[in-house]
């Protein structure tokens, strides 16, 4: 897993780092399962404080995204299916938001008020969790 920190972003880098798990779990490229580099491994090869790594992997953990386990490590959550098909979407709303020149905080703007406000998405989990 390649992971990119900008410390010229105005984005925190735990945030950064964060993201660049999320999207990696997300993708595929890490599966259920499987565990992630420690934290003090991660801070070092990335050129950041430990605490800047738990800090993102505790976001994944409130997220469900992984498991942090004391001795152990952070441990990617086991998840029945995958999220190819949303990854697909998302790297498609991201495409067609550069096309039309719209900034990310507008597409997050867009994508949280659509989230929101969407009821169908809700109906979807319900009828997923009955099954």
């Amino acid at each position: 897993m390649l992971i990119r920190l900008d410390p010229t972003r105005a984005t925190p880098l735990f945030d950064q780092l964060a993201s660049a798990v999320r999207s990696a779990i997300i993708d595929g490229r890490v599966i259920g399962g499987e565990r992630l580099p420690a934290a003090r491994d991660l801070a070092e090869s990335l050129g950041v404080n430990m605490h800047t790594v738990l800090r993102a992997y505790g976001v994944l953990r409130d997220e469900g995204l992984i498991e942090l386990h004391r001795g152990r490590g952070a441990v990617v959550a086991v998840r029945i299916g995958g999220h190819a098909a949303l990854a697909g979407a998302i790297h498609d709303l991201v495409d067609e938001a550069k096309l039309h020149d719209l900034p990310e905080s507008a597409l997050l703007a867009l994508i949280s008020e659509a989230y929101r406000g969407s009821p169908a998405a809700s109906g979807v989990l319900r009828s997923a969790r009955t099954r």
